[in-house]
């Protein structure tokens, strides 16, 4: 089958779909732009199965099924966010380093090493993991796709983390979490 006529077989299912799963997403998602953000989830991953897709027996529950997914990587993703006192802030932050959580050290590596990142990436980094701002409003505000600002945000992080691992010697356990590293002293 062309690939071509595999878009044509992912749009079609799309058109018919689209707004039951978004109705589904919205009554199950935080809020409106999240429920948009995970039905464009959705969509690209439809989208990645190309030919692949129009083989499947029922591309209805396979999309809902790739919906709920996105719904439960969200959730678990998600985490609340609240203001620390200045005191607990001070105490955490002087709190010997046996004592915090081995991803919490590297802070001091971030802040050192993030100014020698290329200002595209420290300015998406410092917008959504530093100040909580959501990919889609600096999408928005620097008037990229949602796609293009999700794709700049991944490929910065891969950049921030490859100097981490090679400034901070950084290192990951089995699951991927971070194990341990050296900071180099500050110059």
């Amino acid at each position: 089958m062309a690939e071509s006529n595999a878009f044509e077989c992912v749009l079609r299912a799309w058109e018919m779909h689209e707004r039951a799963l978004l109705a589904f997403l919205i009554l199950r998602a935080p809020n409106r732009h999240a429920a948009e953000d995970l039905l464009q989830e959705v969509f690209l991953k439809a989208m990645r199965q190309g030919k692949d897709f129009c083989s499947l027996e029922n591309p209805k529950a396979w999309l809902f099924q790739v919906a709920r997914n996105a719904l439960i990587d969200a959730a678990r993703l998600a985490k609340p966010h609240t203001e620390l006192s200045d005191e607990l802030a001070e105490t955490l932050a002087d709190a010997p380093a046996s004592e915090r959580v081995p991803v919490d050290e590297l802070d001091a590596c971030v802040e050192r090493n993030l100014p020698a990142l290329d200002v595209e990436d420290r300015h998406i980094i410092e917008a959504c993991d530093l100040q909580g701002q959501t990919v889609r409003a600096y999408a928005e505000a620097n008037q990229l796709t949602l796609a293009a600002a999700k794709s700049r945000l991944l490929r910065a992080r891969k950049r921030l983390r490859d100097t981490l691992v090679v400034n901070c010697q950084v290192r990951f356990d089995d699951t991927g979490q971070v194990c341990c590293h050296t900071p180099r002293p500050s110059a």
